[in-house]
């Protein structure tokens, strides 16, 4: 070799990995290049499994390949050539030989397992000659004949484009001819679900195979316009083309956008020796777990099929067994993957998902992966293996997604309901296996798109299918809860609603599932489209009608790993609550006070929100004549002026009087709930024609509870309506017009805490002013305050009052960021309000700017919407020069955030990165908060 040749091969990039039993040149934490699926081939080589040899096209030949407008590497196709004859060597058959062919499948796999996003081909390598070869080797025609007709229909529909829909209906015509002959009646008429059940695929017979071959070249042909494909290297290019090509399919984008995967170079493509698990009674295929992915119990758990080969178990199209069941149908084997299902563990000290196939009672192993798994199984996992001392309490915290706890967060169905319902004969079906546990409630649509549509209209849907496909993954999304009349527990609904949390039946066998009439039916009901059905996904059944739903509890497993989080985490968690009943559930998931309360929304329940409009329908009287009044130097004209005043500001009294005990009633009932954990009560924020109805009706309807001229309500409407009202008379600016709701709210505190005190029960209020931008407003309000906890101390004859109140501010206006060390003269705890600071600082309007972040995000200008996740780099600033210079000002400050990003596992890092006292967020991420903050000391 010359020098300048030597020189340049070198320089080639290695793109291709062999692999076989006992030798591999790939490894797991190769995973990036390799891909899952290549990493985890290698891996389970390396430890001696018996897994069919094969090689890996890496992730860096399906990045250039992108990035090189879809034109393949040099060298690359050396390399294939090159292991083809090494997989030749290994297998001692030939690729396209005539008497003994090497045949093979083609699969995808990115370093992030996608399941059922992209594509794969099995056969690969089979044409009329090798199918002679075949036949002559194997002695078994049925089986030549079957793989060749699945290998047409894959390579054609992935690799061609060709629909998958005109193959399916060749087979079909087959079996309704097959029907016929077999002397059943009305044959032509059957609906396919019929069809399937009296002459399922395994008993078409060679003549029928040969038949259906001959039909699947005829509709290759008539979409391709060539015939089908007979040299083995021509279809090995297509099916590697359709592999790179599926990395950047729309349900493969969509998968990556829902599940937030992110950084990856792209898949690679594994080709691998075939197995036949179709090559009779002593053959099969199966999917198999290290655990139940469903409950996390410590247990072999999967399904198998015999005579069958790989996608039929997943597909949904024959209902495969248990796999205790392989017990009795070969013993050994059933030993064997007991024995690898313990190896698989102890070496990835994980819970594994393995595919394997018996060929001629032969075991092999085709894959391993991390199992998906819903959030029970992944908590109940982690606890028991740091129980069995596979992995330690760190691993076991940092394994655990928080955003999937959300899935343990979620209501169950009341039992004493469920009784009920059963008991009326609303069961609609029994026949369901138990996929993805929890419940849900919503109703019946028939399409993926519909269950979009109607999401998208505020609606609570459940999405009924025959059997999902990878292209229903944003209907699948959108919905509730997903029903399907065929498949299993390791179908593509089963796998995709566990890693999705969401409640699934799967395989409702006795479920009559008609999506074009948009209904499904059993013997006894039918459920049309629009009709609410209610899913048990913890015991496969499926109810006609609403069942009350009721909160989850954390006990058991879930209970120690959040005492885990609880011991190493730094981050106070409080919560979001405005009423006793959310603060109830938030303190029961943990909640170390709230951080917190919204006052005006207590304003809107019952009779109080009349109470409350009456004070907003003569505020602005009030203030217009104490500004004549202010302004005024006649002596005369102003008495006149504060005589004017009387009346209208004994209404705006009386308002804020017939509003104090209710206030008070819901501070009491929120502190006797907290039992003296802390309590941050927000005052009045938004702007107050917020609480006016903007309708005629709602117009006219209030001039009759207040009597009072419609005209006169349509007039005070519009001059208290403003441009931009998130900019506008609000928060702070509320309570330096109008001092006295000030007072109000101070007074209702003071008094909830000193009722609730006496009672013998802790109280620790906080009170926080919204909106501070400048010092002076902070100093102005505190006076209130202060001036107000004196006189209701006076008024119960106290020397002090007997427990602590910290006075603070929200910092949510940038200009308040910025001086924050001013603010922190008066302030005693700053809580920034992320969602305002947000949208100022990020000049977005929250309403508004849905209609293009989703476009900013796309295009990489934010990395996550800004108001869902915080912008770090930007608003992120923001906080921490106000950390910095609050602490500056006032050593101890007390600081939290209290927008929905507490509650955001990323957000929550940085808060923990910037030394926060602590997160609040809604009752129900609470837990998700703990998690995410013990994952912040353990990560940082």
């Amino acid at each position: 070799m010359s020098a300048k040749r030597a020189k340049k091969s070198s320089t080639i990039k290695k793109y291709v990995y062999f692999f076989a039993k006992g030798k591999a040149e790939g490894k797991a934490e190769m995973k990036n290049i390799l891909g899952g699926k290549g990493a985890n081939l290698a891996e389970m080589c390396r430890i001696g499994l018996p897994v069919p040899p094969g090689f890996t096209l890496s992730t860096l030949v399906c990045k250039d390949y992108y990035e090189n407008n879809k034109k393949y590497p040099s060298g690359l196709r050396e390399q294939v050539d090159k292991n083809l004859k090494a997989l030749e060597k290994e297998t001692k058959k030939k690729f396209g030989d005539r008497t003994n062919p090497l045949l093979v499948s083609v699969r995808s796999g990115a370093a992030v397992s996608m399941p059922g996003m992209m594509d794969t081909i099995l056969n690969l390598g089979l044409n009329d000659a090798s199918l002679e070869a075949l036949i002559k080797l194997t002695k078994n025609p049925r089986f030549a004949w079957d793989s060749y007709r699945r290998f047409i229909q894959m390579f054609g529909d992935v690799a061609m484009g060709v629909p998958h829909s005109e193959f399916e209906h060749q087979l079909e015509e087959i079996k309704r001819g097959a029907a016929k002959r077999k002397g059943i009646k009305d044959a032509q008429d059957l609906k396919q679900e019929a069809l399937n059940k009296v002459i399922p695929d395994v008993s078409l017979d060679v003549e029928n195979l040969k038949e259906l071959v001959s039909r699947y070249k005829e509709v290759y042909k008539m979409h391709t316009k060539s015939d089908f494909p007979q040299d083995p290297k021509q279809q090995l290019w297509h099916a590697i083309n359709a592999v790179f090509g599926s990395w950047n399919n729309p349900r493969a984008i969509a998968y990556r956008e829902i599940h937030d995967i992110k950084g990856l170079l792209g898949t690679a493509v594994n080709v691998q020796t075939m197995v036949f698990g179709n090559m009779g009674d002593d053959s099969g295929t199966g999917v198999g777990f290290t655990r139940d992915p469903s409950t996390g119990e410590n247990a072999l758990y999967g399904e198998f099929l015999m005579n069958a080969q790989g996608e039929d178990v997943v597909a949904g199209i024959r209902t495969p067994l248990p796999i205790n069941k392989l017990k009795n149908a070969d013993p050994a084997i059933y030993s064997q993957l007991q024995k690898i299902r313990s190896r698989l563990e102890k070496h990835y000290k994980d819970m594994q998902d393995f595919e394997f196939t018996m060929e001629k009672a032969t075991l092999y192993m085709l894959q391993t992966r991390t199992g998906k798994r819903t959030a029970q199984a992944e908590v109940k996992i982690a606890v028991d293996m740091v129980k069995e001392k596979l992995i330690n309490k760190k691993t076991a915290l940092l394994r655990i997604k928080p955003e999937q706890i959300d899935q343990l967060l979620h209501p169950m169905f009341d039992p004493n309901e469920e009784k009920k319902i059963q008991d009326n004969g609303k069961v609609f079906s029994k026949s369901g296996l138990p996929a993805s546990p929890g419940a849900a409630v919503g109703q019946a649509v028939f399409t993926a798109k519909d269950a979009e549509e109607w999401k998208k209209q505020g609606k609570e849907v459940i999405l009924c299918r025959l059997e999902t496909s990878p292209e229903d993954i944003r209907g699948m999304n959108a919905a509730k809860g997903i029903l399907t009349a065929r498949g299993g527990m390791t179908s593509h609904a089963a796998v995709v609603a566990r890693g999705m949390g969401k409640c699934c039946v799967a395989g409702a066998g006795d479920i009559a599932m008609d999506e074009h009439k948009k209904e499904m039916k059993t013997q006894a009901t039918v459920i049309k489209e629009g009709d609410w059905i209610s899913l048990n996904g913890s015991r496969g059944i499926v109810y006609a009608g609403k069942i009350k739903l009721i909160p989850p509890q954390m006990t058991g497993p879930f209970g120690i790993m959040m005492k885990w989080a609880n011991e190493i985490k730094r981050l106070g968690v409080r919560t979001n609550a405005d009423t006793p009943h959310d603060t109830k559930i938030a303190v029961n998931f943990g909640a170390e006070g709230i951080g917190l309360c919204r006052t005006e929304h207590m304003f809107f329940e019952g009779q109080r929100i009349i109470s409350f409009r009456k004070m907003i329908l003569v505020a602005p009287e009030v203030k217009q004549l104490r500004d004549a009044i202010a302004q005024e130097s006649d002596e005369t004209r102003k008495r006149k002026l504060e005589e004017q005043l009387k009346q209208p500001l004994n209404q705006y009294i009386q308002a804020l009087k017939e509003l104090l005990p209710l206030q008070r009633q819901d501070f009491e009932g929120i502190f006797a709930e907290l039992k003296g954990k802390p309590c941050t009560i927000r005052f009045l924020d938004p702007p107050l024609h917020e609480f006016l109805p903007h309708d005629e009706t709602g117009q006219q309807d209030l001039a009759q509870a207040m009597s009072m001229p419609v005209e006169k309500i349509k007039n005070i409407v519009e001059s208290l309506k403003e441009l931009n009202p998130m900019l506008g008379h609000r928060g702070c600016r509320l309570g330096i017009t109008y001092p006295e709701i000030t007072q109000m709210q101070t007074r209702a505190i003071i008094e909830a805490a000193l009722n609730v005190h006496k009672k013998k029960i802790k109280v620790s209020p906080e009170i926080m002013v919204p909106l501070v931008g400048h010092a002076k407003e902070l100093t102005l309000q505190k006076e209130i305050i202060l001036n107000t906890i004196e006189t209701v101390k006076r008024e119960n004859r106290l020397t002090k009052i007997p427990f602590g109140i910290k006075i603070g501010t929200m910092i949510e206006v940038p200009r308040g960021a910025l001086t924050a060390d001013e603010i922190a003269k008066t302030a005693e705890f700053f809580s920034f309000g992320t969602n305002d600071l947000t949208q100022m600082g990020c000049g977005f309007s929250r309403d508004d700017a849905g209609k293009f972040l989703l476009d900013y995000v796309k295009s990489g200008i934010y990395e996550y919407d800004p108001f869902q996740s915080l912008d770090v780099t930007g608003i992120g600033k923001l906080v921490e020069i106000a950390c910095c210079l609050g602490r500056k000002t006032r050593r101890d400050i007390k600081l939290g955030i209290c927008g929905e990003h507490g509650g955001e596992p990323k957000s929550v890092e940085f808060c923990h990165k910037v030394g926060l006292s602590y997160v609040s967020c809604s009752p129900y991420r609470v837990p998700i908060a703990k998690l995410a903050a013990a994952q912040a000391v353990l990560k940082n």
